[in-house]
């Protein structure tokens, strides 16, 4: 497979290479000698990923390219791990291990480990260096691209944390093959995610390659990413610390989404992915509700999720209320009022401000059966 490459924030002293290809592990380390001035890095991963051959084959790459690498940090796998607690016990560890600023983390996992990661790079120290090496579509695709790092508290997702841009991207295809069909199902949100915002051409393109997507094809795998990473790119290259409405599209689907997951808990039984993908049906069904978007638009997308055997409602009881009152928290509201991603249809997402409260509430008893 040919080696695509993704140039970020490329004017910019915060300048960096997302670099996608087959095997992309195994030339980590000549990859991050030349890309970094650190001689020593850190990986952060998670038990899950601790447990697969991706970490053996990255510091075997390391070594054999001069790089020191010191005895990983290995976090519990799973939302829950986002937190406070964790974050304080990767600096402690980080500072017992030696490590310094001509240091570097490398982030080896999933979103979650990838936040935490770029978080705890920016506040050690004032700041070192990190690397994200993404094994999850999910965080291929989003949460490792465009320096938003954070950590959740009990009163939300991602209240708390720091625009801080990796030094590299490194996404290796291979690593898919050990993700399961959940969690593939679950990035493929993200992916859907680009096509809704601004891109109907790539919406065509995903309706006759998910299946081939979802089911192991590395040539339509590649392909997907490299178009999500260079849509991501672009809106973040106009708006990197979300101080204009162009950022704040990458949010299609997650103020319901939040909602959803804070109320689920965090306890697995739904996943950020999944809880993106309901949210884009709500947030379409919402934008048709407010005559925004046409009807047909927004079946058009239910299909597409229920053809990818993607959820479309949570896998758990949600009152419509508690909903709403979750969403009162999410970071994007201003003065109190809720702030909505909304579409015109497929392609055509807008930030819409000053949403009427009893507008949403009246589409929530609708989506959760009241």
């Amino acid at each position: 497979m040919t080696r695509k490459t993704v140039a970020v924030l490329p004017d910019s002293d915060r300048a960096y290479d997302i670099i996608i290809e087959s095997g992309l592990l195994a030339a980590a380390g000549n990859i991050l000698s030349s890309a970094l001035t650190a001689k020593r890095f850190c990986i952060v991963t998670d038990a899950h990923v601790a447990a697969l051959p991706h970490m053996l084959t990255l510091i075997k790459s390391m070594e054999t390219a001069g790089l020191s690498v010191t005895a990983p940090i290995v976090l519990p796998a799973g939302e829950g791990t986002k937190d406070f607690h964790h974050l304080q016990y990767i600096i402690d560890n980080a500072l017992e291990r030696g490590l310094d600023r001509h240091a570097a983390f490398i982030a080896l996992g999933g979103g979650v480990i990838g936040d935490i990661t770029g978080f705890a790079a920016a506040v050690l120290m004032r700041g070192i260096p990190f690397v994200q090496i993404p094994t999850t579509l999910l965080a291929q695709v989003d949460s490792a691209v465009g320096g938003k790092t954070g950590i959740n508290t009990p009163r939300g997702k991602n209240l708390v944390g720091a625009f801080y841009q990796p030094r590299a991207v490194l996404i290796d295809t291979d690593v898919l093959r050990t993700l399961p069909g959940r969690e593939m199902k679950a990035g493929y949100a993200e992916v859907l995610k680009y096509a809704l915002i601004n891109k109907p051409a790539f919406f065509d393109w995903l309706e006759e390659k998910a299946g081939a997507l979802l089911t192991g094809d590395a040539v339509a795998q590649a392909e997907a990413i490299a178009v999500s990473c260079a849509a991501k790119a672009e809106i973040v290259a106009d708006d990197e610390r979300e101080e204009k409405d162009i950022r704040a599209l990458l949010n299609l689907g997650h103020t319901f989404a939040h909602a959803l997951e804070k109320l689920g808990g965090f306890d697995g039984r739904l996943l950020h992915g999944e809880a993106v993908g309901i949210g884009l049906y709500w947030a379409a069904a919402f934008s048709a509700r407010q005559g925004l978007c046409d009807a047909a638009e927004v079946a058009k997308i239910k299909a597409h999720l229920d053809a990818a055997g993607m959820m479309t409602k949570p896998p758990f009881d949600v009152a419509a209320a508690a909903v709403l009152d979750a969403m009162r928290g999410d970071k994007k509201n201003r003065a109190g009022k809720m702030t909505f991603i909304l579409m015109k249809g497929i392609g055509r997402a807008f930030v819409a401000r000053d949403a009427d409260e009893a507008a949403v509430l009246s589409f929530l008893k609708t989506m959760t059966g009241e």
